[in-house]
């Protein structure tokens, strides 16, 4: 007997229910990050405003993030379909590792960023994050660039990682898309 075939006979056909609503929630949140973001750049009328919506929710992202990955680590990921190309099998979890890298990243540098400002991190009245570097120009710049750099990367991985979602659910019909998407029985542990 396939020793795979067994492993993959027990493995979970979805997502458990804690990482699809955190992928969900999350997905809307980084969404709304890159729009916000992006306007936070293009507008002096609305920059305070969409400010203080970017710094609590980066903050919320890096939380829900440490959640998410504590999850995936301790739990079982249904399988990627066997006849899926080598590239692409590698592609998928390259490209939830790099999706989990800048969830973790970008608040952490946008923290950094604002700490090196000399700025007070204002989350909600009464409550500032503390500084998590010096004050300094040079480090300033750096994490400024740094942190939109991370951000075109992370608009370009979330579309690719859509795209690939969106080539499961219409044009190959496999279960990768369902997976994510909805919740199904829990498997039968041996």
């Amino acid at each position: 007997m396939n020793t795979n075939k067994g492993m993959r006979e027990h493995a979970p056909q979805h997502f458990n229910t804690l990482a699809r609503s955190l992928h969900w929630l999350m997905a809307a949140m980084i969404l709304a990050m890159l729009f916000i973001g992006a306007a936070m750049m293009t507008s002096l009328h609305h920059r305070i405003w969409l400010i203080d919506l970017h710094r609590p929710l980066g903050i919320a992202i890096l939380l829900l993030a440490v959640i998410r990955l504590a999850n995936r680590v301790f739990s079982r990921t249904p399988p990627l379909p066997d006849d899926l190309p080598v590239w692409q099998v590698f592609a998928a979890k390259a490209s939830h590792w790099v999706l989990y890298a800048l969830m973790l990243t970008m608040p952490l540098l946008g923290w950094a960023q604002l700490s090196a400002a000399g700025v007070p991190i204002v989350m909600f009245d009464g409550f500032n994050l503390p500084p998590v570097v010096p004050a300094s120009p040079a480090v300033y710049a750096w994490c400024h660039d740094a942190h939109r750099l991370l951000a075109r990367v992370l608009f370009a991985v979330v579309l690719v990682h859509l795209s690939a979602a969106l080539v499961h659910a219409w044009i190959y019909r496999d279960a990768v898309f369902a997976s994510m998407a909805k919740g199904g029985k829990p498997s039968q542990e041996p």
